[in-house]
């Protein structure tokens, strides 16, 4: 008999003995969840030795619609305890799987919340929003707003800090623009992801809100992302929001603090922080304009100058350069001859928009002092001299100035220091060897 949905199973695959859950079946192919919490697809034939449990489907419960709108909850705790809202956007971390019907059972109220990590009861009051349940890789400037918004909201109900639940692929971007987007942000807002879903053994889920939590407590005002510093659950690095970056696809322990040390680290209920006052201006709340279109170029060898011209009409374009920030602008010899024109392309190009240069090799800064063809490129207009942004905070610097100021001040703004996300000089400690 074919292992239907909802089944449990064990059976061999490739040589190997597995088990677990029959979850979907699409065009003819099993989708089934292992125990080790991996899913695999396959054609029922490539099966063997099959043994099959049927398990009786559960009813699904029916959710309360979150694609739109909101879901709020609140659990209290002791008094004297701080206030914590919890933003949800999304991701793996507030979830977990109904073997039985294969669906993801999304866990959002702050009851929910607590049931499922009891500790923060005792760390905080908990009051929990959903803004919206999907994958981060669909998050567009409309969604920044919607979270800046409702961080402002939760700080004026009172709020000691801010917790941001986010799937963690575009986590980098989304802490970037609100590290722009909250001027003058009084309290610590914190975004939290989960690389292995929560009904996993190996889960960081529980975990990483708990350290952000006691984290939050210490009251350090600003953006930040908190995750897993090693692969044990020892340790959790708390990284300003300009400075963090997926630097895995799947380890706990992905995210690294580029050109410079975490801002904080939380080891149990230890908390080494940085010092960081409180700022003495009011909150603001300055958005993304969604109408705008930036780009981002990925210079490589056998560059094309049609690669470049493609982006005419945007409003402004990230180069992620080579090195110091080159770009392959020089005809060496015959086969360069596309070489000028891209040169020409570029500079065609900042004189109708913002045209900004960022660096492939993540750590480090641009320096386009160094060689003739980096001179040349700022000759030509493009901007970035000095920075050590990553990529993504340079996508999101240009937008959010491009959102919020006319075109010339925007470049003139771009190599300032704004928020903190250009360093004076780089932490050699930022770069993992």
């Amino acid at each position: 008999m074919k292992p239907a949905t909802g089944d449990r199973i064990s059976f061999s695959y490739k040589g190997q003995h597995l088990i677990g859950s029959v979850v979907n079946e699409e065009q003819g192919k099993l989708v089934i969840k292992l125990d080790t919490g991996y899913n695999i697809t396959v054609a029922p034939s490539e099966l063997k030795d099959v043994k099959t449990e049927r398990i009786e489907k559960k009813e699904k419960t029916v959710e309360k619609k979150q694609s739109r709108g909101k879901v709020e909850g609140r659990v209290q705790g002791a008094a004297p305890l701080p206030k914590i809202t919890i933003l949800h956007t999304g991701g793996t971390i507030a979830s977990k799987v109904d073997y039985a019907t294969g669906a993801v059972v999304a866990k959002f109220t702050a009851e929910e919340i607590i049931g499922l990590f009891p500790e923060l009861g005792a760390i905080a009051n908990i009051s929990s929003t959903l803004i919206r349940n999907m994958q981060s890789d669909d998050m567009r400037f409309d969604h920044y707003n919607l979270i800046g918004e409702a961080i402002v909201k939760a700080i004026g109900d009172g709020a000691a800090g801010v917790i941001v639940t986010h799937g963690t692929d575009t986590l980098h971007y989304t802490a970037a623009a609100l590290g722009f987007m909250l001027e003058n942000v009084p309290v610590p807002v914190v975004l939290v992801g989960s690389q292995r879903s929560s009904d996993r053994g190996s889960s960081d889920a529980a975990t990483n809100l708990i350290a952000a939590s006691r984290f939050i407590v210490q009251g350090a005002p600003g953006v930040y992302v908190c995750m897993h510093q090693s692969s044990g659950d020892g340790s959790f690095a708390v990284i300003d929001g300009f400075r963090a970056r997926k630097m895995h696809s799947s380890r706990r322990d992905a995210f690294r603090s580029v050109n410079a040390a975490p801002f904080a680290v939380v080891q149990g209920e230890k908390v080494t922080a940085g010092k960081r006052a409180k700022p003495a201006g009011k909150l603001r709340l300055l958005p993304f304009n969604p109408k705008l279109k930036i780009g981002m170029l990925y210079l490589h060898p056998h560059l094309y100058v049609k690669d470049v011209e493609s982006f005419d009409g945007y409003d402004g374009l990230v180069l992620l350069g080579t090195g110091l920030g080159h770009a392959p602008i020089t005809r060496v010899d015959e086969f360069c001859d596309e070489h000028p024109k891209i040169l020409k392309a570029i500079g065609t190009l900042a004189k109708k928009a913002p045209v900004v240069m960022a660096t492939q090799t993540i750590y480090g800064r641009v320096n386009m002092d160094v060689y003739s063809p980096g001179r040349t490129l700022q000759a030509t207009g493009v901007l970035g001299q000095g920075c050590d942004l990553t990529p993504e905070t340079a996508f999101i610097k240009l937008a959010w100035l491009l959102s919020n100021h006319p075109a010339a001040e925007a470049r003139k703004l771009y190599g300032t220091d704004l928020r903190g996300e250009i360093s004076a000089r780089s932490d050699e400690r930022g770069f993992d060897e």
